[in-house]
């Protein structure tokens, strides 16, 4: 008997068909804009994106020493050592690390090197042209950028450019909304929530605070996107998708993406909402293969991503049109795979990172070379 129409509940939120993830990260890639850049000072936009280079006029704009020593001429002493001593013409200047050479000196001998006797003194070794010197310009050139726009400020940047003088920057931090998709908060859920925070801080997002619900989210007009967590399946009290079809507009509900099936992507004006299911497992999913591009697309910059190349211990299978997400345990130099589909507890903490199997392809033969992303 053919299914009655006149029984179809309209509440239930269905999912008409699975959108490749490919197709997901074309629209954010064509849609989303970077957000608004600021100026402010270094130390505050450590982990932001730089919306314009970071150049310095030449550093340092005269020869310095690198060591403690004497400053000399080099080719005056050529040949001396401890058995052949060559004596000064005229008694050379001792100088600090860091201080500027004097003219005519083109080298900093150590402080052993230079035997002074009164108002005499004699080289005991020879040195270089340029030796225990930091030439101008040998730390930075003019006007050659030690950061440029749309890469991240590390917390070596910062300091590099500290030393550099460099007070401000201007950079772009987008600012997140975070929420509970669900109707009810739960263990899962919260840790899912706080380990998506530390996620976004580490991409160079700035989470505003979570809103109690997605529709309190939507709201925060301060919020340049959200990501709602939970609600976004079939179940009864499951409305995260129709609260955006609401309120927004829905780009796709379900998504070819294992674990992580359920997600969904649209968008509340021009701002991205990104909904997650609530676990665990497909919060990591998600974010890896699409929130990382998305704030990624918003800060104006690219994914940081820096896999390893491990062969596979054995073999990994997987459906053509669906891509997986497999965690990997790393030992003796080759990553063994521990699962796919839904992903537990035990499985996520035995694991040390995680290899992607593309929509494309029925999966890895053993002994094959896969890029293994390590958990942050």
């Amino acid at each position: 008997m053919a299914p009655n129409s006149s029984n179809h509940d309209s509440s239930i939120q269905r999912i008409v068909r699975l959108t490749p993830l490919d197709a997901i990260l074309s629209v954010i890639e064509a849609q989303v804009s970077a957000v608004t850049p600021w100026q402010g000072a270094l130390p505050q936009a450590l982990g932001a994106t730089l919306a314009q280079d970071v150049a310095v006029s030449e550093r340092p704009p005269h020869p310095i020493a690198l060591r403690d020593g004497y400053a000399v001429e080099a080719l005056a002493i050529p040949d001396a050592s401890a058995y052949a001593p060559l004596p000064f013409a005229v008694l050379p200047r001792r100088i600090e690390a860091g201080a500027i050479l004097p003219p005519q000196t083109d080298a900093v001998t150590p402080l052993d090197a230079v035997v002074v006797r009164g108002d005499c003194a004699e080289a005991v070794a020879a040195v270089t042209p340029g030796e225990g010197v930091l030439p101008a310009g040998g730390d930075a050139a003019s006007h050659t950028p030690l950061r440029r726009a749309g890469e991240r400020l590390r917390k070596l940047d910062v300091a590099i450019m500290a030393a550099a003088s460099v007070a401000d920057v201007t950079v772009r931090m987008p600012r997140l909304r975070l929420a509970c998709g669900g109707t009810a908060k739960t263990p899962v859920l919260d840790a899912a929530s706080a380990l998506l925070a530390r996620l976004i801080t580490k991409a160079g997002g700035a989470v505003i605070g979570e809103a109690s619900t997605l529709e309190a989210a939507l709201a925060d007009a301060d919020a340049d996107a959200v990501i709602a967590i939970g609600g976004t399946g079939s179940g009864r009290n499951d409305t995260s998708v129709r609260t955006l079809a609401r309120l927004g507009r829905v780009e796709t509900h379900g998504i070819a993406l294992s674990p992580g099936e359920t997600a969904a992507f649209g968008w509340l004006g021009a701002r991205p909402v990104l909904l997650i299911p609530g676990r665990i497992d497909a919060a990591l999913a998600v974010w890896f293969l699409i929130g990382l591009r998305l704030i990624a697309k918003l800060a104006g910059g690219s994914v940081d991503e820096t896999p390893a190349m491990l062969p596979l211990q054995r073999k990994v299978t997987s459906t053509i049109g669906l891509v997986e997400l497999i965690p990997v345990r790393c030992a003796a130099g080759m990553a063994e795979p521990l699962g796919s589909g839904y992903l537990s507890f035990s499985t996520l903490t035995a694991s040390d990172g995680f290899i992607v199997v593309s929509a494309d392809s029925e999966g890895f033969p053993a002994g094959a070379q896969v890029a293994v992303t390590p958990w942050p």
